[in-house]
């Protein structure tokens, strides 16, 4: 319970947390953890803690980690946050080597002791990093924390009442922190079984576009990967047909179970985009999307193709995909193609431009939480 009065604090990790694990001595080393924008905003908009950063950067002043080297990058981190509406209250940095057991530095709390005060509620307060030594220092403060990491590890006994969350996605700490707002990961799982599939498909709208979906049609699984990575959903799956048959009902009960999935993921819609369109050029051929989860299913497919089959695959399934797909999802879908391109670039620039579109129209839209629809329901 909070203590009337008393400020509670976020004390947050840099490397690995806000940007990758590396010595970041340059711009170019620069690169932000997915989701930490959205999350971090989300936050500091739903709630009243305050963010205090408290990090370890090894050696700077040294031949090796230029102070120059460090201070560049380090106020470009804080200008890109501030350009984010993300205000660190407090910066604490540590630039010591490890052997010299430096008080200040983590899992030491010498940096911020200061707030162990009677204007602090600690036991309200959270430390969010990757390692286990920030667990030790939320400990050692008399707070918990937040293991931002996928990484499989032993947790300590004494650790274990310490962390409130393990994961690396910085949205399921927004949703821990502002239970109030839209930011509860997207995902689902379909299990869909008949007598023709067997269907165990998991999707994460809120990925990285990593995942594996087979189905033991080589080219199907090459498009189906198309989808994974264009669209940055996180994906996996294994479909099993009768293939014995034909290619037909593998593909058409995939896009069933997909539509059903991605539906589901959005549950309200509240916040996305809605709408997404895409245009992707491949070699000899350009392919175009629009998409709108409208609620209301529409399909219109503006492609020929070339050839018959693309390897051994029947073209015509390609449409059937799409059709199939769109009334699951319960979305409008515009497809079209160049015609008398290659059959197999047509096929694959398609599948790239309808991921694509995809992931613009469930882009969540920072600080809306309305229905995207005049109606006020899709």
């Amino acid at each position: 319970m909070d203590i009337i009065g008393k400020k509670k604090v976020l004390f947050i990790d840099r490397d690995g947390v806000i940007v990758n694990e590396c010595q970041v001595d340059s711009y170019e080393k620069i690169v932000y953890i997915p989701h930490v924008f959205e999350a971090l905003r989300t936050i500091s908009d739903n709630t009243d803690y305050s963010f205090v950063m408290v990090s370890n950067q090894d050696g700077v002043g040294t031949p090796s980690f230029t102070y120059e080297g460090y201070i560049g990058p380090m106020e470009r981190i804080l200008d890109t946050l501030r350009g984010e509406r993300i205000v660190f209250d407090d910066i604490n940095v540590d630039f010591s080597m490890p052997e010299e057991d430096a008080p200040t530095r983590k899992p030491k709390t010498g940096m911020i002791d200061r707030y162990r005060s009677d204007e602090y509620d600690m036991a309200a307060s959270f430390m969010i990093g990757d390692r286990l030594t920030d667990m030790i220092l939320a400990r050692d403060m008399g707070c918990r924390g937040f293991l931002l990491t996928d990484e499989e590890m032993e947790i300590p006994e004494d650790l274990k009442p310490v962390i409130a969350l393990k994961s690396g996605n910085w949205l399921d700490v927004a949703a821990y922190l502002a239970a109030g707002s839209i930011l509860s990961e997207r995902k689902c799982s379909i299990k869909r079984k008949t007598k023709e599939t067997d269907i165990d498909l998991s999707v994460n709208l809120d990925g990285t576009g990593e995942g594996l979906i087979t189905s033991g049609v080589g080219f199907f699984d090459h498009m189906l990967q198309q989808i994974v990575r264009h669209s940055r959903f996180d994906m996996s799956g294994r479909i099993v047909g009768d293939l014995e048959v034909d290619e037909h009902h593998t593909v058409e009960d995939t896009a069933i179970a997909l539509g059903e999935a991605v539906l589901k993921a959005l549950g309200d819609k509240r916040g996305i985009e809605r709408y997404g369109t895409e245009a992707v050029m491949m070699d000899d051929t350009v392919a175009f999307a629009s998409i709108d989860f409208s609620g209301r299913p529409d399909f219109i497919f503006d492609v020929s193709f070339s050839m018959e089959r693309i390897g051994t695959f029947p073209s015509e399934l390609i449409r059937h995909f799409f059709r199939s797909f769109a009334e699951a999802a319960r979305c409008n879908l515009y497809l079209s193609a160049r015609a008398g391109g290659d059959s197999h670039h047509t096929a694959e620039a398609l599948f790239k431009a309808f991921a694509r579109a995809m992931r613009k129209a469930v882009r969540r839209i920072p600080g809306d939480s309305r229905i995207p629809s005049t109606k006020g329901l899709l």
